[in-house]
């Protein structure tokens, strides 16, 4: 018996990985974070699976559930919405399942900011502009941000933000920007991406507090900020260079 982790994408139903899918179809046991994976998803269970929405149970009835299906041999599908590797409280099941020798694999998902970025249609890293995206978030009740890891220090670098779980503050984030990007660096506020009720308000560190108190976003948003989103005037990579040498072309040195 597994309880095999799969990350469910962003939204989209048709956005999660064939083997995610196929994983999903194999597995009696189905457990789903009801509240924000698409239901749409659990056409690929087995008929006479059992399908528990994980969405009002807390950490130890869900544990339950695992312990359950270890105990009749049953396989298990764990969906979870967007990538497994951030933002998911995978790590406090994966130590309760290690503590019981219950064994598990990880099916990695489309992440949010990803889908994000394909909305508004840009790359997040542009040469001699940005080269890094920094996936972060602010101080919420679920959890503290570490000392440290502040927006004003990651901003520091110019790199691409991805702040995500941050939309009730966005007058915050935008107040730690301001002086360091600048009021005229783009930012995008992306709503429920690549769901049926995506939206996307796309303003500067100046005008975007007031186009989001015009149009409220209250939940499931992701904010991306930097130069990048808006890069016109910039040098092209030397990968499809003419003159670039590489393994699979010929090229000047």
């Amino acid at each position: 018996m597994t309880v095999h982790f799969i990350g469910a994408g962003p939204g989209a139903p048709d956005l999660i990985t064939v083997r995610g899918r196929d994983l999903i179809a194999r597995c009696p046991v189905c457990l789903y974070a009801g509240s924000i994976v698409p239901k749409e998803l659990l056409a690929h269970c087995p008929k006479a699976a059992r399908i528990v929405d994980t969405a009002a149970l807390s950490l130890d009835e869900i544990e339950a559930e695992f312990v359950a299906a270890h105990a009749a041999g049953k396989d298990v599908a764990r969906l979870q919405s967007g990538d497994l590797s951030i933002y998911s409280a995978l790590a406090e099941q994966l130590r309760r399942l290690e503590l019981r020798g219950i064994p598990y694999t990880l099916t990695p998902g489309v992440p949010a900011f990803a889908a994000a970025a394909a909305a508004i249609g840009c790359e997040l890293t542009v040469p001699e502009v940005a080269q890094s995206v920094v996936l972060t978030r602010v101080s919420g009740r679920a959890s503290r941000m570490p000392e440290g890891e502040t927006l004003a220090a990651f901003a520091a670098t110019g790199a691409t933000l991805a702040i995500h779980l941050a939309i009730q503050a966005l007058a915050k984030v935008v107040d730690e920007l301001k002086p360091i990007y600048g009021e005229d660096c783009p930012i995008a506020v992306v709503a429920e991406a690549s769901r049926p009720g995506e939206r996307i308000v796309r303003g500067t560190l100046a005008d975007i507090a007031a186009k989001i108190e015009a149009e409220p976003i209250e939940c499931t948003a992701l904010i991306l900020v930097g130069r990048a989103l808006a890069a016109e005037d910039f040098r092209e990579s030397a990968l499809y260079d003419a003159d670039y040498r590489r393994r699979f072309r010929g090229g000047a040195v």
